[in-house]
This record gives structure tokens, sequence and C-alpha cells, in this order.
């Protein structure tokens, strides 16, 4: 039946991506077939071989040793404040996002990283029939983060079309930042959250050339990457602490803003009409958990968290994940893990066009004017992961 399902899945989510798509005759069908067949081979391998379970370990103990580092200089500036037993989010989840973006400075800073990225890049543009310059971005906001990552193209971003700064921003939005990978793993399973990252840089491949397929001259097809100003390694470190306090303190804040509108518009939505609103996405989303292979029996709780991820955030939708993942099976929690391991929420339109904006206001506006198209392709990048998934577990 599993199976059935997963074909079911696969066929919607291609039509719906084909709905949309800019140019039909345009699609290049051998490419997508090559990346199903990777994704479903790499996704065998991770979550049902004896190899890709050490594998997946491994990472997840690197990231369990990282955040134990950043636990101690946590605990020196706010031990105490907490009481015994309960779960401070701010301090256990978000702040060891400071010492991982400081690890990827460092990374930066010996240049290590841009070389990693880059051999990624032409690599994977070697199958995903895509530019060298989309292949390297979509793997270095998997690393960098969705709205640093345009400063590294920036004497490209100016001089791109609108079908190519298309696939620039679907990347950002498809994929996470590894900064914050390490707070995922505090949430949910870190094999989830590893297979996602892998499956994800894939999906976004497959919706792109449905949704948005062009060909890239040889001429065209040029890699310059922005070289950043030479720094002292303090100077790098003090620059990198500050941002990773940033991004911890921006998430904190949209948490708080975002929980606290949801609850609000929950209570209106079930004094007046007896439902919360949440509730009522969940109707709409639980169609979509199915033909990602839920069962029938859990569609409806499982909607609701995956419409939460696109109203809010994945942060608020993992959450509410690890309140009910006890009443689930571990199907579900596995599918809906991996389909919520991704930026694809209203909020990320508004970042993407703020980092382009700070580059050029011109293509800001391009980048504004196709907001809405950008989170549907990668919310069913997201579907596509979580099809791919259901049909190993």
């Amino acid at each position: 039946m599993k199976f059935l399902i997963f074909i079911l899945g696969l066929a919607i989510t291609f039509f719906l991506a084909f709905l949309v798509s800019s140019n039909r005759k345009q699609i290049k069908y051998k490419p997508i077939l090559i990346m199903l067949v990777i994704q479903l081979t790499l996704t065998y391998f991770l979550l049902n071989t004896s190899i890709g379970f050490i594998l997946i370990k491994g990472v997840s103990d690197m990231f369990g040793t990282l955040l134990n580092y950043a636990a101690s200089g946590v605990n020196f500036v706010f031990g105490g404040l907490t009481n015994k037993g309960e779960f401070p989010f701010f301090l256990n989840a978000l702040l060891p996002i400071v010492f991982i973006a400081v690890l990827i400075g460092i990374l930066q800073h010996f240049k290590i990283l841009p070389f990693i990225i880059k051999g990624i890049g032409l690599l994977l543009s070697k199958v995903n029939g895509l530019g060298k310059l989309e292949s390297y971005n979509a793997v270095a906001a998997a690393i960098i983060g969705q709205g640093e990552v345009f400063i590294t193209v920036k004497d490209q971003l100016s001089n791109l079309p609108k079908n190519r700064l298309y696939t620039l921003c679907a990347s950002s939005m498809s994929t996470v930042s590894m900064s914050i990978v390490g707070s995922y793993m505090t949430m949910i399973d870190p094999k989830y959250v590893v297979t996602a990252l892998v499956l994800n840089l894939f999906s976004g491949f497959i919706i792109v050339h449905i949704v948005n397929p062009y060909t890239v001259r040889e001429e065209e097809d040029i890699l310059e990457l922005q070289l950043e100003e030479k720094q002292t390694f303090f100077e790098m470190l003090g620059e990198y602490i500050m941002l990773g306090f940033t991004i911890a303190v921006t998430v904190a804040a949209m948490l708080i803003g975002f929980v606290a509108l949801i609850t609000a518009i929950n209570g209106v939505f079930d004094s007046i009409f007896g439902i919360t609103f949440q509730t009522l996405l969940g109707y709409v989303f639980s169609p979509i958990a199915f033909i990602m292979g839920i069962p029938a029996s859990e569609m409806l709780e499982a909607g609701k968290i995956m419409s939460t991820k696109l109203v809010t955030n994945e942060f608020v939708a993992m959450l509410d994940l690890s309140k009910v993942a006890g009443d689930l099976s571990s199907r579900t929690v596995g599918i809906l893990s991996i389909f919520l391991v991704s930026f694809a929420n209203f909020s990320s339109i508004g970042i993407i066009a703020g980092a382009t904006k700070s580059i050029d206001i011109k293509q800001a506006n391009v980048v504004s004017k196709f907001g809405l198209k950008l989170l549907y392709g990668a919310t069913l990048v997201s579907i596509l992961s979580g099809t791919i998934v259901g049909v190993m577990l």
C-alpha cells in the first residue's frame, strides 16, 4: 500500500509543480529521474543500513559534543537562572548557535569551507542539469545561511536574469543553515535532520527543474565568488560571535511573537467558530500529509503541524511535534520531521528579499514579486522529501 501512496505522492507533487511551471516545454526529465534515484538510494542507505546508522550516529555525536562545548559557555553566563528540571529553550536550543557560528567563521577564515562548498557544488552540477552558480549556491545556503549566502555571489547577483535569480532564492528557502542544525537535533531525532539536509538539496533541484526550467549556456556558466575583506583572526571571531548571537535572539523574538500570535488566533477562532485556527488549517493540509505516507488516522494532527510551519516557522512546528510525538506512530514522526527541516515559511520571503536588497535594490524588487511562488516551490520541496522518506519507513 505504501508504494501506491508513494507513486500517488510523487504524481501529485510533480503535478502541482507543473501547474506553475514557467516553461513546460523546457523541462528536463533525465536529471529529474537521476536525482530521484539518487534520493531513494541515499535515503535507504541512511535510514536502513548499518553503515548509514553509523554515519548518522557519528554526525549526531559530533553535534552533541559541540553542543556540550557550547553549554560550558552558556552555563558560565546564565547558570542558575533556570528552575531545576525545566527545559530552557533559549539557553539549551538557541544560544549554542553562537558557538556553531564561531566554528563556521573559523572554517571560512582559513578558506576550508569555501573549498568544500565549491567542490561539492561543482560535483553536483554534473548530475543536476543546472549551472555551477546554482549548484554552489544550494550547498553554500545549507552551510552559511539563507541570507548570508548572497554576499558570496554579490558580483554576479546584479546581472542574473529572473529565472536564475529564482533558483538561487529557491535553494536558500529549501535548505537550512548549518548553524542551527544542532538546535534542530535537540527537538527531533538527529537521523531525520541529517537525512533531510541531503534530501532537500536534491528535492530543491528537482522542483526547480519543473517550476523554473531553463538552460544555462556554457559561456554563462561561470562561478565567480566574492572574497571577503581580509580580517585578523580575532576580528573574525568577534564578528561571528555577534552573528551567532544575533541569529539566536532573532529566532527567540520570532518564537515569542509567533507562538503568542497563533495562541491568540486560536483563542479567537475557538470562541467564535468552536474550532481553532490550527485545526482548520490541519484539515487543509491533511490530504497532503496522507500522500506523503502518513496514516489516515493521524493525518489531521500532522496537517496541523505542517500548517504551523508554513504560517510561523519550523521551530514552532517542531515544538508542537515534540508535544504530540508520543501519541503518533514512528512513521508519522519521521515523515513530519523531514518535512519540518527547511526554511519554507512566510517569514523567509522577507529574509531573502532583505538580503538581496542590501546588494541590489532592483533585484530585491524582482525577488519580492515572485515571493509567493518561492514559498510554493519550497513547500513542494518539503513534500517531495517527506514522500521519499515515507516509502522507506
